[in-house]
């Protein structure tokens, strides 16, 4: 590519990232700003949700039916409330999830989707002819091209049915429903006409069939509307949420107020430590971050407060594949290549450790999206848009701007590629250490750390939230500080047992939490009890939340089999391309112990163990990972180059030359998230640590125990010839 051609795409993608960020912040036209086009989760604007989980023990195709048809039911009331944007899902086997955005009476509204639903077959006069428990099946088949939908009646229902089809036929009544005429009989589903065919004939046998060019789906839908008249099988609350659009607003405020401040500490981080690459690598970012969440817009991606963490992580871990770029370019130059040939071997030697590492950590994001609840799979979602969005900016966006500045006389000079005028690479830390002789010493430290973490988890027990344990959450905004031993005494009755904590500005907000699971209908009561004391009522109510016990123990075995599974593929693919199984199983034992110094974190101090631990354990495998396998590749590449070292020297070459590298990277993804934790809310701030804490530990296992342990596996085996020669001849 031409010098020319170069900088033309140069100034086209400045242009881009300049109208990108115009149109992000503020729109342009009939585009919306970004803030105003995203979709945002309940958690963000307000509404209820609520897990019901089915009564049967029905399985295979039976279940699939039964839940296929309940969903159908479901989603008819749903749309009956007039909620936009709502939804109901299937989860799991025997699970219904339902969500309705900007739903302030959640009382009525769970009620509502929960009664028994009232199937009726009417004529156009108004006449009820005989209801849903007179329908023994509603089924489909193929009609030429389109589908229709084939119906069963009972006994008592054939012979009522014959009856109306034959007043419908001759016409013998006077219509009196809008939109219906006197040949015609409706199928009414909670007052809602979903279909009114027109009679041909008189109808007897107990069998009919509709048709009317329904497609398959259309025809699927209203047969299994049909087949449930009577709710299909008894539904439990088994878990569920109300969230007031107040908190969920000024956290989303407060986000973007923190990632900015985030994202200006590493622009100007990078400057400081790469010069002109760091200019580079901002103006990577820059478009990184328009590009993500634009991203989010056109996948129609609905926006979490979880989600948001993990677009202010991607924003860090984007940064490291420049951070590897840049560390090997510079290394390439130190070595005496010129300029334009470091940019060169730099970024092919670097671009097989950038996917390496990237790959692995989107195996963990894809687990974590298949095993986690609808919370976390945003967090995973939003994760794996950022792993492929950054290697994009990464190895096409970054190449490009430094080609270009390799090409130029002007900028081609060491103190713009981040080394000194002696060739030396200018580096936080220039002391060499020995690593792997210490290696004991790391082992030590990090086995009493877990041994102190397993201690408190048995004697002490963890500190399990409600939706581990099961329970009951009430947020509520008193309007002043109450007194918690007059809210305790407001609510002996009831037998909870609750631990109240003081919440919000002043503390004017009180938390109640309970191991008691208690339903919507049962809240509400606690809130009446309350507004008999204090003027609150349930419009005060800014978030409450139910677990049933069953889903703590999901969560459980959810979590577990996550960590195995994605433990499994990252195993395979490190072994896929490092061709060692010592490679694969260091990098595994180093997910262990950082899965198992999170865990001892927690217990030590008492954290809460909950649904985003979940997710900050499954993003922890994965970014610790990432460290790792940058080292791995550098120690690959060192025995190519230099097989008569030995073992040790290799590794602790390899360790030194990463170092850099390690700690920026782990700085960076720490600077964007420390705003967040410090001005966000607790919801965010319960993704955040476990992250922070998961960074540390990763960062440090990386190089205290992945490569100490891959050494001590490849010990004997991989030694060098002196070395074998030297202990032969002692042997002597």
């Amino acid at each position: 590519m031409s010098v020319n051609v170069k900088r033309l795409l140069c100034i086209l993608v400045l242009a881009a990232v300049v109208f990108g960020w115009v149109v992000t912040g503020f729109g342009i036209g009939s585009v919306d700003s970004v803030k105003d086009a995203l979709k945002y989760g309940l958690d963000i604007n307000g509404g209820v949700y609520v897990v019901m989980e089915a009564q049967t023990d029905l399985t295979g195709d039976e279940l699939d039916q039964l839940m296929d048809q309940t969903r159908a039911v479901l989603d008819n009331r749903v749309n009956q409330l007039g909620v936009a944007e709502s939804s109901v899902t299937i989860e799991g086997d025997k699970r219904l999830r339902v969500e309705m955005p900007g739903v302030e009476d959640a009382e009525e509204a769970i009620s509502a989707i929960g009664k028994t639903a009232q199937l009726q077959f009417v004529l156009a006069d108004g006449t009820i002819v005989l209801d849903g428990s007179m329908v023994k099946d509603a089924a489909i088949a193929t009609d030429g091209a389109n589908y229709k939908i084939l119906l069963e009646f009972n006994s008592e229902g054939a012979s009522l049915f014959e009856e109306a089809s034959r007043k419908a036929y001759y016409s013998e009544v006077t219509p009196a429903i809008d939109g219906m005429n006197a040949n015609e009989i409706a199928i009414v589903l909670d007052n809602e006409i979903i279909t009114h065919p027109t009679v041909k004939n008189i109808i007897s046998g107990g069998n009919c069939e509709i048709s009317g060019g329904y497609t398959r789906d259309e025809a699927s839908t209203t047969a299994a509307l049909i087949r449930g008249g009577a709710l299909p099988v008894e539904l439990v609350e088994i878990q569920s949420s109300v969230q007031s659009a107040t908190i969920g607003a000024d956290a989303l405020d407060k986000s973007i107020v923190a990632g900015a401040i985030g994202l200006g500490l590493v622009f100007l981080l990078m400057v400081v430590f790469y010069g002109m690459l760091g200019i580079v690598a901002d103006i990577a970012l820059l478009l990184y971050v328009v590009m993500f969440l634009w991203s989010m817009v056109a996948m129609g991606v609905v926006l979490t407060l979880p989600g948001i963490a993990a677009l202010i992580l991607s924003i860090g871990m984007a940064v490291d594949a420049n951070v590897i770029i840049f560390a090997r370019i510079k290394e390439e130059i130190a070595a005496g290549k010129t300029i334009r040939v470091a940019v060169s071997t730099g970024f092919k030697n670097a671009l097989t450790t950038v996917l390496d590492a990237q790959i692995t950590t989107l195996i963990a994001a894809v687990v974590l999206y298949e095993v986690g609840t609808t919370s976390v799979k945003g967090f995973a979602l939003t994760l794996m848009i950022g792993i492929v969005i950054s290697i994009f900016t990464a190895v096409v966006i970054t190449q490009l701007f430094i080609s270009l500045l390799a090409d130029s006389k002007k900028f081609a000079k060491n103190k713009y590629f981040g080394v000194n005028e002696d060739g030396t690479p200018k580096q936080m830390l220039n002391k060499t250490f020995s690593f792997i002789r210490h290696r004991k010493i790391f082992y030590m430290v990090s086995a009493a750390i877990i041994i102190v973490g397993m201690l408190f988890a048995f004697i002490g027990g963890m500190n399990y939230g409600i939706d581990f344990t099961g329970g009951t959450m009430i947020q509520i905004d008193m309007g002043q500080q109450v007194p918690i031993n007059d809210v305790e005494d407001a609510l002996k009755d009831y037998d909870l047992e609750p631990s109240i904590i003081y919440a919000g500005e002043g503390n004017s907000q009180i938390v109640i939490k309970t191991i008691a699971s208690l339903d919507n209908a049962k809240r509400a009561e606690i809130v009446d009890t309350l507004a008999q004391t204090w003027d609150i009522s349930a419009e005060d109510v800014l978030a409450s939340e139910q677990f049933g016990p069953s889903v703590g123990d999901e969560l459980k075995s959810n979590a577990f089999l996550a960590v195995i599974i994605a433990s499994i593929g990252m195993l395979i693919y490190i072994i896929f391309r490092f061709k060692s199984w010592k490679y694969g199983a260091s990098a595994i034992i180093g997910v262990v112990h950082d899965v198992l110094m999170v865990i001892s974190f927690y217990a030590i101090f008492g954290y809460t163990v909950n649904n985003p631990f979940i997710a900050a354990i499954l993003t922890l495998v994965g970014y610790s990972i990432n460290d790792t396998i940058v080292i791995f590749d550098r120690i690959r590449e060192n025995k190519t180059m230099f097989p008569k070292d030995g073992s040790e020297v290799n590794i602790d070459k390899s360790l030194n030359q990463t170092l850099n590298r390690t700690i920026m990277t782990s700085l960076t993804t720490l600077i964007v998230m420390i705003p967040l934790c410090i001005m966000v809310s607790a919801t965010i701030r319960e993704f955040i640590i476990p992250l922070m804490v998961g960074v540390i530990v990763g960062c440090m296992s990386s190089i205290f125990i992945c490569s100490p342990i891959y050494y001590d596996l490849c010990k004997g085996s991989e030694e060098s010839k002196y070395v074998k020669s030297t202990k032969a001849k002692k042997k002597k």
